[in-house]
């Protein structure tokens, strides 16, 4: 039987990535410890979410924690992509957050998404025990990875493919 719950407890590196070309492309998020590497897929949508969870997270802690030194958001592109082997253990359905105040570390559980046949107790897990610096880093980053992705329309807002866009608010006409 699989392993439904893993522990990275502290992770090494976490980070997103994506592979494929744009509009084409496959997320994952992974992190490491040491040398055990977990690799999940996930969905675009939910990178730009959690970014904006983090961001808003990180602040509550700022205030509620003020005598906490500030988490930093430097990185190095270059060691932001996932390493391989890039054989995702499960297909993230929520991620959720949470403080250990006496370690200074956030909790990132990601859940498997659920199927038809399944229970929330049924779903697997894994937590990344991150630093605060760790997680604003990934936050950074993921709104950066997925600002790469196809142009926006400046009439509809949606993505445009490279092979010509239909916008509604041009009646389906190309651009």
């Amino acid at each position: 039987m699989p392993e439904t719950e893993i522990e990275l407890d502290p992770v090494t590196h976490i980070t997103f990535d994506a592979v494929g070309k744009p509009g084409q492309r496959t997320f994952y998020v992974q992190g490491w410890k040491d040398e055990k590497i977990v690799t999940l897929l996930i969905e675009k949508v939910q990178i730009q979410s959690l970014a904006l969870g983090v961001e808003q997270f990180l602040d509550e802690l700022d205030k509620k924690f003020p005598q906490l030194p500030p988490a930093t958001v430097d990185f190095d592109e270059s060691k932001m992509h996932i390493q391989p082997p890039v054989d995702p253990l499960f297909r993230v359905g929520e991620f959720e957050l949470g403080y250990d105040g006496l370690r200074d570390r956030i909790k990132l559980l990601a859940r498997e998404i659920l199927t038809e046949e399944m229970t929330r107790e049924d779903a697997r897990t894994v937590s990344f025990w991150c630093t605060r610096s760790q997680l604003r880093v990934l936050a950074h980053w993921g709104v950066e990875l997925t600002e790469r992705g196809r142009p926006i329309c400046p009439q509809c807002g949606q993505p445009m493919d490279p092979e010509g866009h239909f916008c509604p608010k041009k009646n389906g006409h190309k651009h």
